[in-house]
């Protein structure tokens, strides 16, 4: 806004005799004057400065004439060589000074209006015009007061009135401007330049419609208003009513083609209309019109980077830079295109000029946070939106985002604190209930991110995002046709959405439904072909349907993708375990550790390749890794007493053994209790329910506490699969290889009556485990599969508990199988039932352990990569003495492992 041209004086002192036709001319060429005919006025002066060139009113009056056709350097020399002539005379001071401020010399122009007032200290223009000057150089308060002392002198004077609500509005005062604004009005009802200053004060306290009436009334007075025309389009704009705010533009064009702000501000109304070719158009008009116009070149580089042709972009912002080096907002934008270009030491760079420039400029500082985050430097992006959240306290985005570097460095509760910082300030914050949800979801929260979810798509029905997180919530709580569900509202939202392929795929995989979980990652890959992720839980799809080959080329082209891929480079170690590749394999973790050394999963994988190749000094070491590994669903013993390390004396000490695992683990290694009390502390050992009366006679342990329940008191604790490290077991050191668990005495006579006389040998058979354990389908058999290699003459009897329903019915169809079911009420009943089998047949299940454990002659049936506690190519076990181990062999099935056990059932019938 310009404010109103300053008053220029033509009053005249007294006209000294010198001569009639001087005096003629001189009332001649005032009369001129004041017609407004300059040009004429001028000639008469300089006519009559030919005459006497010492005649002050024409020197004077001629320099006034100059500045008024816009001549301010002669008009300020003329009107010195008046005042060298008449010293004292206050109203050329003032119009000097005014010809000094056109120049833009503020403070000389100062200084004249400063004499003028010294000489006439109640000259209310002199005063007001120099309140224009101190506007000029951004000294508002200053401004302020001068206008006050117009004011003052002269109650009815409109023009100071507006001005002064002119540099209030610099002073961001807006309710003081409109007063002002007001005042100026009320003495004069037709001032258009006060209606339309007056609007742009009341679009800063954001009363858009009270601004527009403001504009209209100063259009209605002024018709060819045009900058009232174009302040109207920016109140227009800030109500995003787009298309009213292009018409009004235009008009303001119409009526002044040479607008340079109309255009420039033209161009920020299409680019909101997403009309980004035109905006440029409309730009590069304003830039034509005004060659160093640096904010049209900003405006045009954002429009360039929303049509993603950021190199044309940098070059815009630099040039706004060549013009005006101290445009903080150019190296901001400039900051956020090198982000988009993913140049982020380069925007962080940018960044920090405008920030050097502007120090509270609180965007930059948060946008610098966003590269800092791209740079994974966390804790800086952190600091850099602390200072943004520090200079604008309400900023909501700062809030947001820096949850999200909180996230990133695994202080989950601290970024949701933020993200709900957020919702605070913004309650209908999508964006950050989506991103709260990811933290929760990281807290293992899995219910109250589901909730965030939800409230996020109640916000924003359309969110694929959300939708497609939700899904991966929901597979976490095992809700897995609701994630299919989830992912399928994804895609229909946003049907090139290829990380909700890929995460459906997960869920499929989980379903066991492999063959349609590799076909969502391939159409994750079609539409992402530099998808690395969807390659590699490709792999992990066609290794459970035992397509190693294809799974290690999905492998391979993750990692050629990504060559850092710590993840590809462990799961393609699993399949070349699973191909027993053994050396392969370790060379696939070591390279995945190289990357990442403290990578939990990798050291986990690589510790049970090691520990079922017999590597037990390096295996037990690594297999520490289980607590940190989240696929083995473990949680480290959280105890204000210290862990036993082994190196602690336990003399007069308590420790406590805990068991971690499933049934069969706990019985494989609580043989160990012995030997941790000959260290000479008392032990107490905490079990499942199931479990205690089994093991209750087990030498070495003082007393039992049941898992989950209280606690005794105790000085150390110890999980059971640690104590294989403590006492670095080996092949040759494993203790107890005969039986150390005994059956009850009066469990066996009760199942020894419940069977009955024994006529044939008697053969426990147990077919399958758990559906839920990991590797259930490469482990269990189906009954039906197992029948028909059970050869007649013996009596069979099973040893399971729970039955499947497909194992039901042909269970129920086979008289030769005797089954009991929940009679088993716990283990003491299983135990006493393998006490009277001649021989004991499972699958790799505790039964299998139980029996070894019991000394009782045990087959375990294998598969062709057994668990790492049956080691490899050897058909005995280190651990228990009476078991025989029976393998798949390449081909991977269950029938050449059948017929072996047939074949040796038969024997004991002949035997």
């Amino acid at each position: 806004m310009l404010p109103k041209p300053a008053h220029i004086e033509n009053q005249q002192s007294p006209v000294q005799a010198i001569g009639t036709d001087v005096k003629t001319q001189f009332s001649q060429a005032l009369a001129l004057h004041q017609q407004g005919r300059i040009v004429e006025a001028g000639v008469v002066y300089e006519a009559i400065l030919k005459i006497d060139p010492q005649h002050f009113d024409a020197l004077h009056l001629l320099g006034v004439a100059a500045y008024q056709s816009g001549d301010n350097q002669r008009a300020a020399d003329l009107i010195f060589k008046a005042i060298s002539i008449k010293p004292n005379y206050a109203e050329a001071y003032s119009n000097r000074g005014n010809a000094l401020k056109a120049l833009q010399q503020f403070d000389a122009a100062l200084a004249s209006y400063d004499k003028a007032i010294s000489i006439k200290p109640d000259y209310a223009d002199a005063h007001s015009n120099r309140g224009n000057a101190l506007k000029e150089l951004k000294r508002f308060d200053a401004a302020v007061a001068s206008y006050d002392e117009a004011i003052r002198l002269k109650p009815d004077y409109a023009e100071a009135y507006s001005n002064r609500g002119n540099a209030l509005n610099e002073l961001k005062n807006f309710e003081a401007a409109v007063a002002s604004y007001d005042k100026a009005i009320s003495i004069k009802p037709d001032y258009a330049v006060a209606y339309s200053n007056r609007g742009y004060a009341l679009k800063e306290l954001k009363r858009f419609d009270a601004a527009l009436a403001s504009y209209d009334m100063a259009i209605n007075i002024k018709p060819d208003y045009a900058e009232a025309y174009s302040n109207r389009g920016n109140a227009l704009n800030e109500l995003r009513n787009f298309e009213a705010a292009l018409a009004s533009y235009d008009k303001a064009i119409s009526i002044k083609p040479d607008y340079v702000d109309a255009y420039s501000n033209r161009g920020n109304v299409l680019k909101e209309l997403k009309q980004f070719d035109a905006a440029l158009a409309s730009y590069d008009k304003a830039i034509s019109l005004k060659p160093d116009f640096a904010e049209a070149y900003c405006n045009r580089g954002n429009s360039l980077s929303e049509l993603k042709q950021f190199d044309a972009a940098l070059a815009s912002y630099d040039k706004a830079i060549s013009i005006k080096p101290d445009y903080a907002e150019v190296y901001s934008n400039r900051g956020n295109v090198l982000n988009e270009l993913k140049q982020f030491d380069a925007a962080v760079a940018s960044y920090d000029k405008a920030i050097s420039i502007k120090p509270d400029y609180a965007e930059a500082y948060s946008n610098r946070g966003n590269a800092l985050n791209e740079l994974k430097d966390f804790e800086g992006a952190i600091a850099s939106y602390n200072k943004a959240i520090a200079i604008k306290p309400d900023y909501v985005d700062a809030y947001c985002n820096r949850g999200n570097a909180l996230k990133e460095l695994n202080q989950f509760d601290a970024a949701v604190g933020s993200y709900d910082e957020a919702i605070s300030l913004k309650p209908d914050y999508a964006e950050a209930y989506s991103n709260r949800g990811n933290a929760l979801n990281e807290l293992q929260q899995l219910d109250a991110a589901l909730a965030s979810y939800d409230q996020a798509i109640s916000i924003k029905p359309d969110y694929a995002e959300v939708y497609s997180n939700r899904g991966n919530v929901l597979k976490d709580l095992e809700q897995l046709d609701a994630a299919l569900a989830s992912y399928d509202k994804a895609i229909s939202l946003k049907p090139d959405y290829a990380e909700a392929y890929s995460n459906r795929g997960n869920a499929l995989k989980e379903l066991r439904r492999f063959e349609d979980a590799v076909a969502n990652y391939d159409k994750a890959i079609s539409l992402k072909p530099d998808y690395a992720e969807a390659f590699s839980n490709r792999g992990i799809a066609l290794k459970e349907f035992q397509q190693f080959d294809a799974a290690l080329a999905s492998y391979d082209k993750a990692i050629s993708l990504k060559p850092d891929y710590v993840e590809a480079y462990s799961n393609r170690g699993i399949v070349l375990y699973e191909l027993r590749q053994f050396d392969a394999a370790f060379a696939c973790y070591d390279k995945a550790l190289s990357i990442k050394p403290d990578h939990a999963g990798t050291n986990w994988n690589k510790s049970l390749a090691l520990l079922l190749c017999g590597d037990y000094a390096a295996g037990w070491a690594l297999y520490e890794w289980r607590w940190s590994a989240g696929t083995t669903g473990l949680k480290r013993p959280d105890f204000v007493q210290p862990l036993w390390s082994g190196t602690e004396s336990l003399l007069g000490k308590t420790v406590l053994l805990q068991s971690e695992q499933g049934f069969g683990d706990t019985i494989q290694f609580m043989r160990y209790a012995t030997l941790v009390a000959e260290r000479g502390g008392r032990v107490i050992a905490q079990v499942p329910k199931q479990l205690m009366g089994l093991l209750q006679g087990l030498k070495g342990v003082s007393e039992w506490a049941v898992q989950g329940g209280a606690l005794p008191a105790f000085d150390f604790h110890c999980p059971l699969l640690s104590l294989p490290l403590i006492f670095e077991t080996n092949l040759a050191t494993i203790p107890s290889r005969n039986a150390y668990l005994t059956s009850a005495p009066d469990k066996v006579h009760a199942w020894s009556k419940r069977l009955g006389e024994k006529a044939r040998p008697r053969v426990g058979i147990v077919w399958s485990g758990s559906p839920g354990h990991k590797h259930d389908h490469t482990r269990s058999i189906a009954l039906a599969s197992l029948i028909d290699y059970l050869p007649d003459g013996l009596e069979y009897v099973s040893l399971q508990k729970d039955l499947r329903s497909s194992d039901s019915v042909t269970l129920a169809g086979c008289s030769r199988i005797r089954h009991f079911g929940d009679e088993l009420r716990d283990f003491t009943d299983t135990a006493a039932l393998c006490e009277l089998m001649d021989i004991v047949i499972s699958v790799d299940t505790s039964v299998a352990h139980l029996s070894g454990a019991l000394g009782k002659p045990t087959w375990v049936l294998l598969p062709f990569v057994p668990d790492w506690r049956w080691l490899l190519d050897r058909d005995d076990s280190p651990w228990y003495s009476s078991v025989k181990l029976y393998r798949q062999g390449e081909e991977r099935v269950w029938s050449s492992v059948l017929e072996k056990v047939k074949t040796d059932l038969l024997l004991l019938t002949q035997s």
